[in-house]
């Protein structure tokens, strides 16, 4: 038999309201409470904290608190991933994030999506994964929205609404982003 965990995690409709899934986002939120309640000289109690609350990749992010997140275990970042102020990562599905990635202030990654019957949406959700490539630069106040995947060395500009795939090597931005010019060295 197929969980609701399961089930959100594989992009289908899922019940947002079920006792594994209250549990685990009880767990992320009290653990980026801590986090978030954290001095910069607490090095390594807010590290083992990370690498409690990340899927994979806690060992070596950083980040400026407050951070907030939906469950933290889909979340899985490569080497010295950044994340600055007031950055907020919805991972009801997976999000994926290459090495040496950085996002500027009040970045939001947001994977859930819902229906579009209000009647289901009462009930339940669904979501798509996200995936950012190595290297990439995401300005301050950018949206990053289910499914989109962003390429490798590509830079997002501040407050952009990202709706769909960017590839790698372009400077992209706007609501919705799109590609501004190829980024050359």
């Amino acid at each position: 038999m197929t969980t609701e965990r399961q089930k959100m995690l594989a992009g289908e409709l899922y019940d947002p309201l079920d006792g594994e899934l209250v549990a685990a986002r009880e767990r992320a939120r009290d653990l980026c409470w801590q986090i978030n309640a954290t001095r910069e000289a607490q090095r390594e109690e807010r590290r083992r904290l990370l690498v409690d609350l990340f899927g994979t990749g806690g060992d070596t992010a950083w980040l400026q608190p407050p951070f907030f997140c939906d469950y933290g275990s889909n979340i899985h970042l490569g080497t010295r991933v950044y994340f600055n102020f007031n950055c907020v990562v919805l991972d009801v599905c997976d999000v994926r994030i290459g090495d040496y990635s950085l996002f500027g202030p009040g970045v939001q990654i947001l994977t859930p999506l819902h229906p579009s019957d209000a009647a289901l949406r009462r009930r339940q959700e669904y979501g798509q994964p996200i995936t950012i490539g190595t290297d990439v630069w995401v300005g301050g106040g950018a949206l990053i929205l289910a499914g989109a995947r962003i390429g490798s060395r590509s830079v997002i500009g501040a407050g952009s609404v990202v709706t769909r795939d960017i590839p790698d090597d372009v400077f992209a931005a706007g609501n919705p982003c799109r590609i501004i010019r190829t980024i050359t060295t």
